[in-house]
């Protein structure tokens, strides 16, 4: 695959590869995403805007600069406390595996971050990932996010992103760590055509987290335990896709880990509320409700791609893998898209529902 380069949502020869739930590959054009779908279908979409993730600033005991990646938190409402991954110093103009290592952090150190002050509160399972806390009112913070902040990035994006490039079309509070990208293919002209065919388009709010950090050890444990909100018109259509057999088309893996965190827990349902997504979904889970991914092209050993493991086995992986690169698909949160429908052996539904049922091996 080649990297996308550009900041550019919607391109024109924007491409999509589509599997069914039989295993047969094609590929269209991304902008007739809309012709996949068929009466009945409910399309559920992250409406998150992304925050300004990344500061730079000086790690006072040392006088050494470094960068905090803002990368977790417990709610979505929560301001003032972060879990975060530290890089030393450089930017995303260097590979984040090549970025150097920040000193080494203890509780209590304090952190200067433009505007922003912050203290190391504790180490959490790896010497770069803290528990920071910001000083300041909530007033305060988001002013210091604002002025100072950047949208998380990686080297192969060559220019500086601005944070409206992060933001998808439906963009609402302000709470993922990195864009939810999939909703890039978005605009509102679709979501007319959509409603003219009587499909029917939902949102959930998902603080989506870090893509990566560099470091084996980190990307290891991602991703991160995520704060998610799911309204009552979305749960009341899944509600009524499920009655009436209809297919449930999540866009994006943070949209498919909140609905099956939520139908985990309540035996198949999806009620409306806030709760935190603590699971991994990968070969060995069964999907209880979402029958299709609309997702980006995501790398092996990703936890991303290790999510795509709960649509297909790892022969139909493998053909789309081959697919994408034969065929010179873009990667990364500006590049094209796969659409995979759910494998029949892929699914509990029928079976008594239950945290194991849903999440086996996650």
């Amino acid at each position: 695959m080649i990297a996308a380069n550009l900041p550019v949502q919607r391109p024109s020869n924007a491409k999509v590869l589509i599997v069914d739930r039989r295993g047969h590959i094609k590929h269209q054009a991304r902008s007739e995403f809309v012709n996949l779908l068929r009466l009945g279908d409910v399309v559920v979409a992250n409406d998150a805007a992304t925050l300004p993730a990344s500061l730079f600033g000086q790690h006072s005991r040392t006088g050494r600069q470094i960068e905090v990646r803002l990368a977790a938190r417990d709610s979505l409402d929560e301001v003032g406390q972060f879990s975060a991954v530290v890089f030393g110093e450089g930017d995303f103009r260097t590979r984040t595996e090549s970025r150097p290592k920040p000193p080494t952090l203890i509780p209590g150190d304090r952190l200067e971050l433009g505007r922003l002050r912050a203290t190391v509160a504790r180490l959490l399972n790896h010497p770069r990932l803290i528990l920071l806390q910001l000083d300041g009112s909530p007033p305060e913070i988001w002013e210091g996010l604002a002025r100072h902040g950047r949208p998380v990035q990686y080297a192969h994006l060559p220019t500086p992103l601005a944070i409206w490039d992060t933001w998808t079309s439906i963009a609402g509070p302000p709470v993922a760590f990195e864009p939810p990208s999939a909703g890039f293919v978005l605009d509102w002209s679709m979501l007319a055509s959509m409603s003219a065919r009587k499909i029917r388009f939902g949102t959930i709010t998902h603080a989506a987290g870090l893509s990566s950090t560099g470091d084996p050890e980190l990307d290891a444990l991602l991703p991160f335990a995520e704060p998610y909100r799911i309204p009552r018109s979305t749960a009341l259509m899944i509600k009524q896709a499920q009655a009436s057999h209809g297919r449930i088309i999540a866009i994006g893996t943070t949209v498919v880990r909140a609905l099956e965190h939520t139908a985990a827990m309540f035996g198949g349902v999806v009620p409306s509320g806030e709760w935190l997504a603590t699971q991994r979904l990968g070969a060995s889970s069964k999907l209880c409700i979402v029958d299709a991914i609309l997702s980006g092209t995501h790398e092996r050993g990703t936890s991303h791609y290790e999510l795509l493991r709960a649509f297909v086995d790892d022969e139909i992986l493998g053909r789309i893998d081959q697919e994408l690169n034969a065929r010179d698909y873009r990667t990364h949160e500006f590049g094209d898209s796969v659409f995979l429908e759910r494998a029949a052996n892929r699914t509990c539904r029928g079976a008594q529902l239950s945290v194991a049922a849903c999440q086996h091996g996650s």
